[in-house]
């Protein structure tokens, strides 16, 4: 592996704004805020606007299709699926 060509992997602050939410990770995202962490310690934060914590899908909002509903909406338009006369019978 190359010297000198690599980001620093360092701990940083990602902060979600919509959840309230801050984790501290390691990364090689870089910043010019910090925020001073539960540990005493100061670390540079990134301001996300969506994380898993207010992501719909991690959070159990979100929409699900359904799928048989689908399917029944297909068989009234296109009929009943009854297999008479149609393609695909013996």
């Amino acid at each position: 592996m190359q010297q000198d060509k690599h980001p620093e992997y360092r701990p940083v602050v990602f902060r979600d704004r919509a959840a309230g939410y801050a984790f501290l990770t390691r990364s090689t995202a870089d910043s010019d805020r910090t925020i001073d962490w539960d540990d005493g310690r100061t670390y540079p934060v990134i301001d996300v606007e969506i994380s898993s914590e207010s992501h719909p899908f991690y959070t159990g909002k979100a929409r699900t299709v359904d799928s048989e509903g689908r399917v029944a909406r297909f068989e009234r338009r296109y009929g009943g699926g009854t297999g008479e006369g149609g393609a695909g019978t013996a």
